[in-house]
């Protein structure tokens, strides 16, 4: 009995040290890949030593970051009504590429701009219902539901704090504060809510302010971010600057200084009024005609509407 206490307080201290071990090698070489530990026989009979191998997993520090502390909301689409937010404002990314919300060729059927006298605050991508959908980049899932108008969707909250919206699914397949990799499954696309077919109907914002996708976001086969350092003006959350059936003309904002120079020239959003002429608009709001035609993307030639949107660059 006495030799079987021995054999348990020996085998109890060699356990002991062996964890002290263990912690002062992880804290004195946190870089590495694994830790080494040789286990050394406690019997005095001697059995070769081994060397056991154990593997460290470096967490992610941006998945630390608590993306849910403010505005959290699982039941309105954009909990950010009421928020204010200066502008320019800037949208920090630590990858350089995203990944594809669908397996296919990425088709933009319908782009962010002005289209049928409404806003169209994002871009549809071509599918087939039944098409997974994959969430471009890691987050945490802060709305999945069925929306008006947008049929069911699902929102997921970036570590950066830009969100991204997919809607018109067929299929939801997470649930809210699910957190979700880079390129992970989170339903099937489809044409539910106000639709005329089936396509993705992919949002992207930032505290509420829906921003231009094609501004953050290259939709070729290669798949970049545009990049890391992005400032975001006005002229990129308006849908009315832009139309949804031509691709915008891109200048991108990579330092705050850019950002502000180009808000030098201030945009007025003028509704075209009965009995009003290019002419006329040009006196009124001391804007050349050329200048006009120009921002627009008309010819002098061109008839003008009853409501229609123009863009004037004073």
């Amino acid at each position: 009995m006495h030799n079987f206490q021995t054999y348990v307080l020996v085998k109890s201290f060699h356990i002991v040290l062996l964890s002290l071990f263990i912690c002062f090698t992880y804290a004195q070489k946190p870089q590495s890949d694994a830790l080494s530990i040789q286990l050394k026989p406690v019997n005095s009979k001697g059995i070769s030593t081994q060397e056991v191998s154990i593997p460290i997993v470096t967490i992610d520090s941006s998945n630390t970051v608590d993306i849910k502390a403010e505005f959290w909301d699982n039941v309105n689409f954009n909990p950010y009504r009421n928020e204010i937010v200066k502008f320019p404002f800037e949208v920090k990314f630590e990858d350089s590429t995203y990944h594809s919300p669908i397996s296919r060729e990425k088709v933009i059927t319908s782009r962010y701009g002005w289209r049928r006298g409404r806003p169209h605050k994002g871009i549809d991508i071509d599918l087939i219902t039944g098409d997974s959908v994959s969430t471009i980049l890691s987050g945490v899932v802060r709305f999945a539901r069925y929306s008006r108008g947008l049929g069911k969707v699902v929102v997921v909250r970036h570590y950066n704090g830009l969100e991204t919206a997919y809607a018109h699914l067929s299929r939801i397949n997470v649930k809210v504060n699910d957190t979700v990799a880079k390129g992970q499954f989170i339903g099937k696309g489809g044409n539910t809510g106000r639709s005329t077919g089936s396509h993705l109907h992919l949002i992207t914002s930032y505290k509420g302010q829906y921003i231009h996708p094609e501004y953050i976001f290259d939709f070729s086969e290669e798949n970049k971010i545009r990049a890391k350092d992005l400032w975001v003006t006005k002229e990129w959350t308006r849908a009315s600057f832009h139309s949804s059936r031509r691709k915008s003309k891109l200048e991108l904002y990579t330092t705050e200084k850019q950002a502000l120079a180009s808000l030098v020239k201030t945009r007025k959003i003028y509704v075209v009024k009965s009995g009003d002429t290019l002419s006329r608009i040009s006196k009124r709001n001391n804007v050349s005609i050329a200048a006009i035609c120009k921002t627009n993307r008309i010819r002098k030639s061109s008839t003008l509407r009853i409501g229609q949107k123009l863009v004037l660059e004073l």
